[in-house]
């Protein structure tokens, strides 16, 4: 084997080829280096190129999704007003005022809340992302999720105001083009308590009803909280008596409102049916329809208060005074008669005692038509109340007033006004003859409450007399309480319907002052076409039905308020006229 080695300095002459043949022997072994070197710089080059082309793919990628963020945080369309800045922006929660009744107790507020959402066009595999979200949320409609899911939208609502266990839940799924938006819930601790007069808001935190919409605009963006006159311990009081009388008498509905007569403040309102604005589908049909505020009735008898206070004040009769009532009336085609006649000659206090038609309908008669509307006015009987609501009830009165008319509105027919604008009317018939607006704001004390007089101080005290015997002697007696001097009067009327009245349906209600010597408050509880039970001897009138709830009523809101009882000595009854002469000089007027 022979052995060779690459030319050195000393011989490097040598090692140069002269010639072709030399060239040809060394060939071999150059041409393996020069193929070694040339596969290795390949291999270097290829590697170079692939690197290159590695870089520039990154780099197109990190452009593509540069531009993909600027598109959607900048550039994006079809999304919904003012939702897409939201998304990517933090935004402080929009704060919705509190309301409270007259102690501070809590009846409405808002917690921040999660709601879901998604960009449909981010989401890979919509029917999984349905099944994952229906196993956190199964009330979802499947069908309408997963369309949601599948239409590219750039935005779309799926579920508003989750818990935050929902919230959790929904996070750990992990699934792409979801997200959440903070918001607001509004929240009514006391469920369906204050259903009517609160009300409630939509779901983007607009007031729909009651108080909630009143006051929408002073509520939405001011953290001020509004004190209503309502006290949650008289209102659950007047809530499960009232519900216990419509359940007892299978009755299709009730109203119950209490009022302070020295102010005018609402210290409680029901109307049932009623709902719970914690779950606004509830809010349907008859249940949402306010019939304390906007339904209006013809309130029977209880308008008789009315007529004997206008009859004294006007001075076409005294308390001595009275009316034959015989023989009924006959006007027209009309005739106007006594549910229990005494056919007989019925002094004032009696018309009252024994609710006789003729006797109030003569007595109108002797007031006349101009002044009766003019009382009524005062009373505000033929105008909507003002008071904070937007459910409130346009009375209905005759187009024509004629005679007929003086007539029977002397004794609540052909006339329909609210349990709230009674309530209002004996409020001002008991505290003195002075006319206070009802209101749901309570009074700091400080301010003046605004009032219009409508009758005078004594006949105020004589009709406060009268009531007074309403309940020891009359139709009332089932209202009695002892200690707190109760006084009111019932009513009870035919519904009409089918181009007439209806014997079978009917409205029975109470109206009641106490104490009555020095009246704080006043209760009406009206009852919705009531059905008589064994018990009332099948009779479904206002003193059967309805004073006897006034009375509970009484009876228990009395001690909550700390209304002090009454201890008097035994007034002169042996005749109604005597008991009024003894009740004025008793009391002095006010």
């Amino acid at each position: 084997m022979i052995q060779s080695t690459g030319p050195t300095p000393d011989n490097m002459d040598e090692a140069v080829p002269k010639s072709g043949a030399a060239r040809v022997q060394l060939a071999p072994v150059q041409l393996a280096r020069v193929q070694l070197e040339g596969a290795r710089k390949q291999a270097l080059d290829m590697g170079r190129s692939r690197l290159l082309v590695t870089g520039a793919v990154i780099m197109m990628a990190f452009a593509a999704i540069s531009v993909r963020l600027v598109d959607l945080m900048v550039l994006g369309g079809a999304r919904e007003p003012g939702i897409e800045q939201a998304r990517f922006k933090p935004q402080a929660p929009v704060v919705r005022g509190d309301i409270v009744d007259r102690n501070g107790i809590l009846v409405a507020t808002s917690l921040p809340t999660a709601s879901l959402y998604a960009d449909s066009a981010m989401v890979l595999d919509a029917g999984e992302a349905t099944d994952q979200l229906l196993s956190i949320l199964p009330d979802l409609n499947r069908a309408n999720l997963l369309a949601k899911l599948k239409s590219k939208r750039r935005f779309v609502w799926l579920r508003r105001n989750l818990t935050p266990d929902q919230h959790y839940d929904v996070n750990r799924l992990g699934i792409p083009g979801l997200g959440f938006q903070t918001e607001e819930r509004r929240v009514y601790p006391h469920g369906s308590l204050f259903a009517h007069v609160v009300g409630l808001t939509d779901r983007d935190g607009n007031g729909v009803a009651g108080v909630e919409r009143y006051f929408d605009g002073v509520l939405d963006g001011n953290p001020e909280t509004l004190r209503l006159s309502l006290d949650v311990r008289v209102q659950s009081l007047v809530h499960e008596e009232l519900s216990n009388t419509v359940n007892k008498f299978n009755a299709i509905g009730g109203a119950a409102v209490v009022m302070d007569v020295k102010t005018g403040e609402l210290i409680s309102m029901v109307s049932l049916p009623d709902f719970d604005p914690n779950s606004p589908s509830s809010a349907v049909g008859d249940a949402i329809f306010n019939r304390a505020s906007k339904g209006v009735y013809e309130m029977g008898s209880t308008f008789k208060l009315f007529t004997a206070a206008m009859a004294l004040d006007a001075g076409t009769v005294d308390i001595g005074g009275g009316y034959d009532a015989s023989e009924p009336i006959r006007i027209a085609r009309f005739t106007i008669s006594d549910y229990h006649g005494k056919n007989r000659w019925l002094s004032v206090p009696e018309i009252l005692i024994h609710s006789s038609n003729i006797g109030s309908a003569k007595m109108a008669v002797d007031v006349g038509t101009e002044r009766q509307q003019g009382y009524l006015r005062n009373l505000g009987m033929l105008s909507p109340s003002e008071i904070e609501l937007p459910e409130v009830g346009n009375p209905l009165k005759p187009a024509t007033w004629r005679e007929i008319n003086t007539m029977t509105i002397s004794y609540g027919h052909g006339i329909a006004v609210s349990p709230l604008q009674m309530t209002s009317g004996v409020s001002t018939v008991v505290n003195g003859g002075l006319r206070h607006p009802a209101t749901l704001l309570a009074y700091d004390g400080k301010e003046t409450v605004e009032s219009e007089r409508v009758f005078s101080s004594t006949t105020s005290l004589q009709l406060r007399g009268l009531m007074r015997l309403v309940v020891s002697q009359g139709t009332g007696k089932n209202a009695e309480v002892p200690g707190y001097m109760v006084g009111g009067k019932t009513g009870t009327s035919d519904k009409q319907g089918g181009g007439g009245y209806e014997r079978d349906k009917r409205i029975a209600s109470f109206v009641a002052a106490f104490p009555i010597n020095d009246p704080r408050y006043v209760v009406l509880v009206l009852v919705d076409e009531p059905k008589g039970i064994k018990e009332t001897f099948n009779y479904a009138t206002g003193g059967w039905v309805a004073a006897p709830a006034v009375g509970r009523i009484i009876a228990g809101m009395g001690p909550l308020l700390g209304v002090p009882t009454v201890q008097m000595a035994a007034l002169d009854d042996s005749t109604p006229e005597g008991f009024i002469k003894a009740w004025e000089q008793t009391f002095e007027a006010r």
